[in-house]
């Protein structure tokens, strides 16, 4: 099982609103087939750890393990519990239960039913951690929201920009530490950033020191503030601007109207409508101050470099104990974290 985890996080990225999963067949003492899930829309991990096995003749004699319940409906898949059977698999081990509404629970009775010997719960806290973004969007009804900011080592996170000051970003962090973040942005299905952000940094948001496929942007306009010429209005990439003074975008930007009374607990299930599974906060302060406050986050990884502003805007306020602790050359990094343990 600890193999098939292993297999399941190289899909990490790039699954969209699929779960990460992996699976080993195992016969006798030998492991005789793996996969894993490559990408949205593609043959799951049983189908390709069952296409890897060179002899099916030895199928009905192994046992497959899987770290999450073989789906037992037609999506853009046929369904993996059906291919089990039909292969004659006689024992399966599964980590979690899937809680997606069309498997829950089916793809094991539909097992057992056809007397398939069925084992759950094996490395279960592992596998829920692994699943945290997909399990979270689908028992919370939102995505699973990382926060992320840097700060100086005398508490701020940007000095204050007067308007002819030039537009870009005062960077606190060390190169590693900037390569990662673009890692997590490559993991997570959506990136936001506030408005005050885009006017002074002008981001692109996108992935330039990683592999993979970018984020959907996203921000919050309700003034209609933000000019048209910033990156993150030029169409190039997926974007969806939260306003109240809806405008004309190009290319793939598109807005969603909000009024005055429109939370951030309102944007996140928005946002779930909108398949976004997960999401990454990097700024501005305000805007991560507002997800601290209300509670609605779930990981928050902070940068501390060694630099000094002396004044500035003051970073959020984080009153608790991190839960991990690393050190990347001159930048210290802080992993929180604010979900149930089911999730971790």
């Amino acid at each position: 099982m600890r193999r098939c985890l292993e297999l399941a996080q190289k899909g990490l990225g790039l699954t969209r609103t699929n779960p990460l999963v992996g699976c080993v067949i195992v016969h006798g003492d030998r492991i005789i087939g793996e996969g894993f899930h490559h990408e949205f829309g593609g043959p799951h991990a049983e189908v390709n750890a069952i296409r890897s096995v060179t002899d099916h003749s030895l199928l009905p004699e192994s046992t497959l393990y899987v770290n999450l319940e073989p789906c037992a409906h037609h999506g853009k898949t046929p369904p993996c519990s059906l291919l089990v059977l039909q292969k004659g698999i006689r024992r399966v081990v599964i980590s979690n239960k899937d809680p997606f509404p069309s498997v829950n629970g089916r793809g094991v009775a539909q097992l057992e039913k056809a007397g398939i010997e069925v084992r759950t719960g094996v490395l279960e806290k592992e596998g829920s951690r692994l699943n945290r973004r997909f399990f979270g969007y689908h028992l919370r009804k939102r995505p699973y929201v990382v926060l992320k900011w840097a700060g100086t080592t005398d508490g701020f996170i940007d000095l204050v920009r007067e308007p002819d000051d030039p537009i870009g970003t005062n960077w606190i962090t060390d190169e590693v530490s900037r390569t990662l973040v673009h890692k997590w942005r490559a993991e997570e299905s959506g990136i936001m950033v506030g408005t005050n952000t885009i006017i002074t940094d002008n981001p692109r948001l996108n992935i330039r020191r990683w592999g993979g496929e970018d984020p959907v942007r996203i921000t919050v306009d309700r003034k209609g503030r933000l000019p048209h010429h910033v990156h993150i209005l030029d169409g190039s990439q997926e974007t969806i601007v939260f306003t109240g003074v809806p405008g004309k975008y190009s290319g793939r930007t598109r807005s969603i109207k909000v009024d005055p009374s429109y939370g951030l607990a309102d944007m996140l299930e928005e946002l779930h409508s909108e398949k976004i599974l997960s999401l990454l906060v990097e700024g501005g302060a305000s805007l991560l101050q507002s997800f601290l406050d209300t509670g609605l986050w779930d990981e928050a990884r902070v940068f501390t470099g060694k630099m000094k502003f002396s004044q500035g805007i003051p970073a959020p306020r984080m009153a608790r104990e991190a839960d991990e602790i690393y050190h990347f050359r001159d930048t210290v990094l802080e992993i929180f974290r604010n979900t149930p343990e089911v999730f971790h």
